[in-house]
């Protein structure tokens, strides 16, 4: 029986189903399209098709972390009930939202002296971070305690490998990601940028491959390279994509292929948050490995 509350954001980037299924609460990020705001909530405000077309369309858009008081008017309920709550964050390396609840839970600590509230830094980011928060359900529905689950989630979440790729690089070239330069010639020789997130959480360029075709049989060499257990890997793969879902059910298909007694890799959609700065045409995949490297 679990004795807290496990909670995140919706730059987990897993499914709002996912979320209700597995017992987690979370908090939605906010975007900007065009001077309107709306909240990153699975997809509800506006569709990835839907944001994607009108980001392509010249809309501008822009992203807002959850801030301190909207981490405190989340928690508050939860610890009124006289739960215990973990909450895992966006990696700090891409968003400031960690240290925004860290400051909530400093305050929070004075109002419920009784109640433990910790947060963790995921150092991951979209369904790499969903990948840590499905593992900790799991702890927690397995009868670990907070102290033992955030103790954990310290040691191990750099474990997550998580490889980008790109057929679309214009927004990566606008938020600066990739220099115009590079962005140009890179979409005239259809090269496909593989990035991770490094150690600290930041998003780095790692590889510039030539044709989608070979990105994706790089990502599971990848894997091979990388996975535990090699090719006995038995743990969850998720994948993210941006409105490129053929591109992602490929990487699922030779995954299945090559890892045969690993779960079946769960497909979900890139949430707005992460989209506005890859736009369309971006898959992710992410699975349990050596611990990352820069």
């Amino acid at each position: 029986m679990a004795d807290f509350v496990l909670t995140c954001c919706s730059t987990v980037d897993v499914s709002e189903e996912f979320l209700r299924a597995h017992a987690i609460p979370s908090i939605d990020f906010n975007y900007m399209l065009d001077d309107v705001w709306y909240k990153d909530d699975f997809g509800k405000s506006n569709t990835p098709r839907s944001m994607f077309a009108k980001m392509l369309a010249g809309a501008q858009a822009t992203t807002s972390q959850v801030n301190v008081g909207d981490y405190l008017d989340f928690w508050r309920p939860l610890l009124a009930d006289g739960n215990d709550v973990l909450h895992v964050t966006l990696s700090s390396g891409i968003s400031g939202t960690y240290q925004s609840a860290c400051n909530a839970a400093n305050i929070l600590a004075q109002e419920f002296p009784h109640q433990k509230l910790y947060i963790v830094d995921s150092l991951c980011a979209s369904a790499g971070y969903g990948l840590l928060v499905s593992k900790l359900a799991q702890m927690r529905d397995s009868g670990m305690s907070i102290d033992q689950t955030r103790d954990w989630a310290e040691a191990h979440k750099t474990e997550v490998q998580s490889w980008f790729f790109s057929t679309d690089l214009r927004f990566f070239i606008k938020g600066g990601r990739i220099s115009k330069t590079a962005g140009t010639v890179g979409s005239m020789l259809h090269i496909c940028p593989l990035m991770h997130i490094a150690p600290d959480g930041s998003l780095a360029v790692k590889e510039k491959i030539r044709t989608k075709k070979r990105a994706i049989k790089r990502v599971v060499s990848l894997m091979e390279e990388t996975c535990q257990n090699g090719f006995d890997y038995t743990d969850e793969v998720f994948i993210s994509h941006s409105d490129c879902l053929e591109d992602a059910q490929e990487v699922a298909k030779l995954i299945a292929q090559a890892f045969p007694k690993a779960q079946p890799a769960q497909i979900f959609n890139i949430g707005a948050t992460i989209g506005v700065h890859t736009g369309p045409g971006t898959v992710a995949t992410f699975w349990w490995g050596t611990p990352r490297k820069d």
